[in-house]
């Protein structure tokens, strides 16, 4: 034996050989992501379709006072998990379906480990700003996004209403307007400034009883589906996953009579099943949805009414220039009669993602 025979380990204190192999875990079982919180990921054992998510009607899902889930009827266990070192640093967000080893009998004081991240179907992402290169996913394999606005207290803001719709329709995702609090404000002139979007929208209202008009169309517009719930603070979210999901007991908040903004009640993104099929996502009401994520030359083809006008300009066009084409499709009526208002949202969307100076009533800033 010589030298060439000997192997001196990289690392004198391991006690195993390197290997690039990693354990196969087959004996892991399948589970989807409910609520991430510190580290903790709550998941969902035995309770849904592997390939689409849905629950079936099975057992009750095994109770715990940690994980909120206790009333809400979620079929399945509920295991609380963390992340395996494998995984390094890649992520696990709400809606992820994950393979789960160890405990995942879902008693007390029992943690499991979370050893892979299984491929996603869609991905809703947003920014700080238009320029933060961070990333902050919202959720994970959901395909609809329901943009929940007040028309009221506080006050709709379309450009932010905008943006949400590029990054639905950037991840795969339909969308659907929720538009809230209708016995303050009618609904009417909100809704014919999207009309030429055919974005399908339901609105509700309080009813003296204080119970809520307009619930069940919003049950049957989520039914089936992974839905997530996004908007500001004071909206009403919470209010409507209380409605829908008996149990849930979601906190909610008011409007600030001074600042016009809602206060968070709502600290992090939780799924819950609905009862009769599908399932809702509740995410902390957002201050700012930047959209550095998205190409800007991608930002054009999430204003469909507009993306026709763009035949007539010129290559390269920037669509915020004077040979823009865009200004006499418009003003000759193409974009219909929102068009001013939808290409102004466009132009200012562009401007930002540019990492132009900020508009003081940009809705990525904080509101």
């Amino acid at each position: 034996m010589d030298e060439s025979d000997v192997r001196v380990r990289p690392n004198p204190r391991g006690t195993r050989p390197r290997t690039k192999e990693r354990p196969r875990h087959s004996d892991a079982v399948a589970a989807q992501v409910l609520t991430v919180d510190r580290g903790r990921y709550t998941c969902l054992v035995g309770g849904f379709d592997r390939d689409t998510g849905d629950a079936p009607v099975t057992g009750p899902a095994h109770e715990r006072d940690d994980s909120g889930l206790q009333d809400t009827g979620v079929p399945g266990t509920v295991v609380v998990a963390m992340k395996a070192r494998e995984l390094g640093k890649q992520g696990v967000v709400v809606g992820d379906r994950v393979a789960l080893v160890g405990d995942v009998s879902g008693r007390p004081d029992t943690l499991a480990r979370v050893v892979r991240v299984e491929e996603r179907a869609s991905l809703l992402r947003r920014s700080a700003d238009d320029t933060d290169p961070v990333e902050r996913v919202v959720v994970a394999n959901a395909d609809q996004l329901c943009i929940v606005l007040a028309l009221a207290d506080p006050e709709p803001r379309p450009r932010m209403v905008d943006r949400c719709l590029v990054a639905a329709y950037d991840a795969g995702m339909d969308a659907l307007l929720v538009l809230t609090k209708a016995d303050l404000t009618a609904p009417d002139e909100f809704v014919a400034g999207y009309a030429p979007l055919d974005v399908p929208y339901v609105v509700t209202r309080r009813r003296p009883d204080g119970g809520i008009e307009g619930l069940d169309e919003v049950r049957s517009a989520l039914s089936g589906r992974v839905s997530v719930l996004l908007g500001h603070s004071g909206v009403g979210k919470s209010t409507l996953v209380n409605a829908l999901v008996p149990g849930a007991t979601r906190s909610v908040g008011v409007v600030n009579d001074v600042t016009g903004r809602g206060r968070h009640t709502s600290t992090s993104a939780l799924a819950l099943r609905l009862p009769g099929g599908g399932w809702c996502v509740d995410t902390p009401g957002v201050r700012s949805f930047g959209l550095a994520h998205v190409d800007p030359d991608r930002i054009i083809g999430h204003f469909p009414e507009l993306a026709a006008g763009t035949d007539d300009c010129p290559r390269g066009c920037s669509h915020d220039e004077e040979e823009c084409g865009l200004d006499a499709f418009v003003a000759a009526g193409g974009a219909g009669p929102a068009g001013v208002a939808r290409l102004e949202s466009l132009r200012r969307l562009l401007r930002s993602r540019a990492g132009s100076p900020e508009d003081p009533k940009d809705e990525t800033q904080h509101l």
